[in-house]
């Protein structure tokens, strides 16, 4: 089998989901936007859900379509994206709930669905989505008629805990807010490991629950292992790899690994070296990374192992974002669809 493998651990998916949680005086739900951060929102949300979340986010009313298929009725699915043109139905269909971001989209909301749950989104500075402070005050009468089950905002620098942007906008989104007696959420990862002050009614954490930056404490969710295809020997001063970037200054064995750029695994990545791991041995990836392969120098390796490992406890998403001048959700949510995946529990 050539094919790499996406493993998966949901059991840490769950601890991470109730850790933060514990942080927490209030009631935390769970980002599952992007197909549950490239993992299968599916399969994401129903360990999210038995660990006891919820409510859910999504990006768009679509990906909630397939969320709302794995969780059945019951649990709390908004839309971050607000109420589009085309999106009636399926809001309507798969009880999925819009954060309204404008004045549009409230119009389009209160006419077509009348009395369906609903949010509103407010800009407390990232200048993003949401309704700024002087649309929303001329509109907040009317809005709050229509109750809304939840006021939120977004926080733009919440993963440098120094910060000033993240009190600024912690007074502005409490100034927007505060006497009205709907509930009230800020708070992603970030935001959430900053502080109660922070937390207001409902927190929304994301990128922490796969184990990723800013939450340090994370366990890894995901490992990924690629077989070895082929092994050779060359020379001293003999290359490898596309444009001779890479020769070999002693006789060297080289493994040549089944993935490359078409699975996630960016050309960028070189940039501060990147290693591939048999068990606990680093073993440096050489030469260019291609579409489909990869090659490592193996040679102070007793045995070359089946397969090599590219993400794991020591190499995490994170440290593979950083030497490519990246942030760890790019990398996880770019992990191809050429992956065998493989789900523990």
């Amino acid at each position: 089998m050539s094919t790499a493998r996406l493993k998966i651990n949901l059991d840490a998916l769950a601890i991470n989901w109730r850790n933060l949680d514990a942080k927490t005086g209030c009631e935390t739900a769970a980002v599952v936007k992007a197909n549950g951060y490239g993992l299968d929102a599916g399969r994401v949300g129903k360990t999210l859900a038995q660990a006891g979340a919820r409510n859910f986010f999504v990006a768009v009313a679509e990906e909630g379509i397939a969320l709302r298929r794995a969780l059945g009725p019951g649990p709390g699915i908004s839309v971050f994206s607000g109420h589009m043109e085309g999106d009636t139905k399926l809001l309507r269909d798969f009880q999925l709930t819009p954060m309204l971001n404008s004045l549009d989209q409230m119009l389009r909301h209160f006419e077509s669905l009348p009395g369906h749950p609903f949010g509103v989104q407010l800009d407390s500075g990232m200048n993003r989505l949401g309704m700024e402070a002087a649309e929303w005050f001329a509109v907040r009468d009317i809005a709050l008629a229509q109750n809304p089950v939840l006021l939120m905002s977004h926080l733009a620098c919440a993963d440098e805990p120094g910060h000033g942007m993240s009190p600024y906008q912690l007074k502005n989104f409490t100034d927007m807010t505060e006497g009205l007696n709907i509930p009230r959420s800020l708070s992603a990862t970030g935001g959430l490991l900053l502080g109660r002050d922070y937390h207001f009614d409902l927190c929304r954490p994301g990128i922490g629950l796969y184990g990723g930056a800013p939450y340090d404490n994370a366990l890894p969710v995901i490992e990924l292992e690629v077989p070895v295809i082929q092994t050779r020997e060359i020379a001293q001063r003999e290359s490898v790899g596309y444009g001779n970037s890479w020769v070999a200054q002693r006789d060297s064995r080289i493994a040549t690994i089944a993935a490359g750029y078409a699975d996630g695994l960016h050309r960028a990545f070189q940039r501060q070296g990147i290693m591939a791991y048999a068990g606990s041995t680093p073993c440096p990836v050489v030469g260019r990374i291609s579409m489909d392969l990869i090659t490592v120098d193996v040679t102070d390796l007793d045995e070359v192992p089946e397969t090599l490992s590219l993400i794991n406890e020591v190499q995490t998403v994170d440290v593979l974002a950083k030497a490519a001048d990246t942030i760890g959700y790019e990398v996880l949510t770019s992990l191809g669809n050429r992956y065998a995946r493989t789900y523990t529990a």
